[in-house]
């Protein structure tokens, strides 16, 4: 798979709490990292995170049951980390990573950092969002517009390394020569829609996309971090 990747500090934030996972070998790593937490503990969070699971996965053919352990394994330190430390007191990240093999990519997600897949045209958020509003959207106890603008939007509702165990969606999806995904933090949806997202994979070339989605979250405000990989499957 081909991959271009963005990070930003954004226009408001003194730190990149965000880390990106970009790992090319035999079974390629992926993903987006997006850490919180007090001064300096979410950058510590994502960057432990993805530098974890960097080593835990290395010359490992993707598994489901490969990939939980080593989600639960990163869990465990972050965790112990936070309660051996004040300075880490209620630090934690989010997750959305994919592991590629011959035929397919496997995803591990926490959090609601982001995975999409645009295929045939049609683009489709193939992650869920573990956040409050998330819930509440989900039960029908709100609306699309409503979640947009809700001030409550960005509280999070499963995270690595704020308890002692964690919950991670693990899934599994074909490739299809010609796919397109989209990992990326909060940062950039909270500004760029599905359909602008899709509109910029179409109609440019990767790193055009890349900069483009990247600028326009920072124009419309860029008040958070801003992480984007964009990736395609050879056709």
């Amino acid at each position: 798979m081909k991959v271009v990747s963005r990070t930003d500090i954004g226009r408001v934030r003194s730190s990149n709490q965000d880390a990106l996972l970009v790992q090319h070998r035999q079974y390629s790593l992926y993903g987006v990292a997006d850490g919180m937490g007090g001064h300096r503990a979410g950058d510590v969070a994502s960057s432990m995170t993805v530098e974890l699971l960097t080593r835990l996965l290395a010359n490992q053919k993707p598994s489901e049951n490969i990939l939980r352990a080593a989600v639960e394994e990163a869990n465990r330190q972050v965790y112990q980390a936070q309660m051996n430390n004040p300075d880490y007191n209620g630090m934690g990240t989010t997750l959305t990573m994919m592991w590629e093999d011959e035929s397919t990519l496997l995803f591990a997600h926490v959090g609601d950092s982001r995975a999409y897949l645009l295929r045939n045209g049609e683009i489709r958020q193939m992650t869920m969002d573990h956040s409050l509003v998330g819930e509440m959207l989900r039960e029908g106890v709100i609306t699309e517009e409503e979640a947009a603008r809700h001030p409550y939007r960005n509280v999070i509702t499963r995270a690595i390394g704020t308890a002692e165990t964690i919950e991670c969606d693990i899934f599994r999806v074909d490739k299809k020569a010609g796919d397109q995904w989209v990992l990326c933090s909060d940062g950039l949806t909270e500004y760029v829609s599905d359909a602008e997202i899709a509109s910029r994979m179409e109609n440019m070339t990767m790193e055009d996309a890349a900069n483009a989605l990247l600028l326009r979250a920072l124009s419309l405000g860029g008040r958070d971090n801003v992480t984007l990989l964009l990736g395609e499957v050879a056709k």
